[in-house]
């Protein structure tokens, strides 16, 4: 049995995302406190919605889908009635397997996850670091219920401040590219829907390669930059107000304060 505790957006997404890959309503419960979406949740997938105690007694499986600042006060609240029958699997960002078991009874085994939003579409990217508790059979099973919002990786603990700094914010930096490209496409006369379309779809189409030719980025970049040509005069711009400087302190940020949210 598995139990998804918090479903905002993110575990929401899980949720769907388990049942359209082979996991029945019966083997899934739900805690929710707000009544009115635990309502639409039973509804919609035909699940269960449970207080978390009762979700802790039955499932062997924990989601643990909060907020930061919200999770640690459920872990005190869960914390008796865990054993090491049970896998916890936690995706809120900055607490780290260390913090976690400070809060859990002893061998509770525990999984740090650290999904982003296209998981909402199946597009997700995870990374899952695993606690002293856990075994390679319980990365396995976090790997399989997370796999099904799109594709996993496995790091090392020490990694994932970095993972949340760049996938796990990442989508913003696009939104935020997006934006300022359709801004522009506005601002030199071009209609908002017009400009809006051309960015969405060069910024997929662009990812696609990405993805799909397994090339560098360098290598993609200069099959697109003509010496002397528009492209070059674009990159020359960026790169004369600093952007690549830019990025890479704003990821550091993103990665420090990560580390600020588990107090290291």
């Amino acid at each position: 049995m598995i139990a998804i505790i918090g479903a905002g957006k993110m575990g929401e997404a899980l949720l769907a995302g388990l049942l359209t890959r082979d996991h029945a309503p019966k083997d899934v419960l739900v805690t929710e406190p707000r009544e009115e979406h635990a309502a639409e949740l039973r509804e919609r997938y035909g699940v269960e919605t449970v207080p978390a105690a009762d979700a802790v007694e039955r499932a062997d499986t924990l989601l643990l889908a909060l907020k930061p600042q919200d999770m640690l006060a459920l872990v005190d609240e869960i914390a008796p009635l865990l054993s090491g029958r049970n896998l916890v699997i936690s995706v809120a960002a900055g607490l780290t397997t260390a913090v976690l078991e400070g809060h859990l009874p002893a061998g509770v085994p525990v999984v740090r996850a650290m999904p982003n939003t296209p998981a909402l579409m199946g597009q997700g990217m995870t990374a899952v670091a695993g606690g002293a508790h856990a075994e390679s059979a319980h990365l396995d099973r976090a790997e399989e219920l997370l796999g099904t919002v799109g594709e996993v990786i496995r790091v090392g603990e020490q990694h994932m401040d970095t993972v949340t700094a760049i996938s796990g914010s990442g989508p913003a930096y696009f939104y935020f590219i997006a934006e300022t490209m359709i801004e522009a496409g506005v601002a030199m006369g071009m209609p908002r829907a017009t400009a809006q379309r051309l960015v969405d779809r060069t910024i997929t189409g662009a990812a696609a390669m990405l993805d799909g030719t397994g090339e560098h980025p360098v290598v993609l970049r200069e099959a697109v930059t003509s010496p002397g040509g528009t492209t070059a005069a674009a990159l020359r711009e960026l790169e004369r107000h600093g952007v690549r400087t830019a990025f890479t302190d704003a990821i550091e940020a993103a990665r420090d304060r990560s580390r600020a949210l588990s107090g290291n």
